[in-house]
């Protein structure tokens, strides 16, 4: 078990991985927190991207709105539920000429980023096993049924 200290040790250490990462999203581009936290070694680490970007700071000079919510295999949506942060997120988007329909969906075919994204890990193919040289008793064929 981590101690309390490096617990927060690692914890800051991935929230700057994915910082340094948003920071690549270049304008007019938009990334998802998935994309972002694959890219920062956090694989399947979407809700990790999204705390790291909810708890930055303005000091912290992230460009926060690039990192959307995704919404299905081309779209991509403002994440924010708060109406305030939502209508900020959307003119700052929009001040970057990227389209923002009206529901906050975003084309992720037209505007997405995700260059730098490694490649998805295949699953490693089964080996069959070679079949037997002699043909099996009845007491081993019980055995390998089971």
């Amino acid at each position: 078990m981590y101690a309390r200290s490096e617990d927060a040790t690692h914890l800051a250490a991935l929230y700057r991985a994915i910082h340094a990462v948003v920071r690549r999203i270049p304008r007019g581009r938009i990334s998802t927190y998935g994309v972002v936290a694959e890219i920062a070694g956090v694989p399947r680490g979407a809700r990790i991207a999204a705390a790291a970007l909810k708890t930055s700071r303005p000091e912290d000079g992230l460009p926060w709105w690039r990192v959307l919510g995704k919404r299905g295999p081309t779209t991509a949506r403002i994440a924010i539920h708060d109406p305030v942060g939502a209508a900020m997120q959307r003119a700052l988007l929009t001040k970057e000429k990227i389209e923002v329909d009206d529901r906050g969906l975003v084309s992720l075919a037209t505007f997405g980023w995700a260059s730098e994204a490694p490649p998805k890990r295949r699953a490693a193919a089964r080996i069959a096993k070679p079949a037997l040289a002699k043909p099996m008793g009845r007491a081993a064929a019980k055995r390998r049924s089971r």
